[in-house]
């Protein structure tokens, strides 16, 4: 389906890349047990090897918790010769679940794999939660090129016992945007998590162009 979509609709000016997306092999929310190194590529491998065997131009993996996993899934797809993004998520105080920093992880990450990931994300995490982890201007921030946020300011606990949408603010979530702009130099690449739909994709892009 995608790459139909991408032959009726891409152009010299409009470039469509195609992401194979794969997730934890636990909870993303919870760190319930933690698979070594090893363990970790051995367990994505199957996936990626498969993705490599079709038109996708990269695999994206969405809401890593910690960083074995992340280098195992980086070391997975050096191995097939397969571009990678590592999506982390974090909590409201803007580290991992793990209990480690944004900065701590994405450092340890390159530092295993000679820098293979194409960049890193972070996802499923309201910006406010993770504002603060981005001051300064340290090198590691360089290698961080998406957001995908969501729109709810609830941590993962009470988002998993939620019984309702939090579609959050979507105006406020633009502007909240349009700050990580100016603390993520590279970052182009927006969207949303959870409890987002067009609304905070169209106040986002809103907020970006004003």
């Amino acid at each position: 389906m995608l790459c139909q979509i991408r032959a009726d609709n891409e152009s010299e000016k409009t470039k469509i890349v195609i992401s194979g997306c794969i997730g934890p092999k636990g909870d993303g929310y919870v760190i319930d047990e933690k698979m070594s190194l090893d363990e970790a590529e051995k367990y994505h491998t199957p996936q990626i090897i498969t993705f490599s065997q079709t038109e996708a131009d990269f695999v994206t993996a969405y809401t890593i918790n910690y960083e074995e996993e992340a280098i195992g899934i980086v070391r997975a797809a050096q191995s097939v010769k397969m571009p990678v993004v590592i999506g982390f998520t974090v909590e409201t105080d803007g580290k991992l679940p793990s209990g480690q920093t944004i900065k701590k992880a994405i450092e340890t990450v390159d530092n295993a794999t000679n820098n293979y990931a194409a960049f890193f994300m972070i996802n499923c995490a309201h910006p406010t939660h993770f504002l603060d982890a981005l001051s300064g201007n340290e090198t590691w921030k360089l290698r961080i090129h998406s957001i995908r946020a969501n729109a709810s300011t609830k941590n993962h606990a009470e988002l998993d016992e939620a019984v309702e949408l939090d579609d959050g603010n979507p105006s406020e979530l633009g502007r909240q945007y349009k700050e990580l702009m100016t603390k993520l130099p590279n970052l182009n690449l927006l969207g949303g998590c959870c409890g987002t739909d067009h609304r905070h994709i169209k106040a986002i892009c809103n907020a970006i162009i004003a």
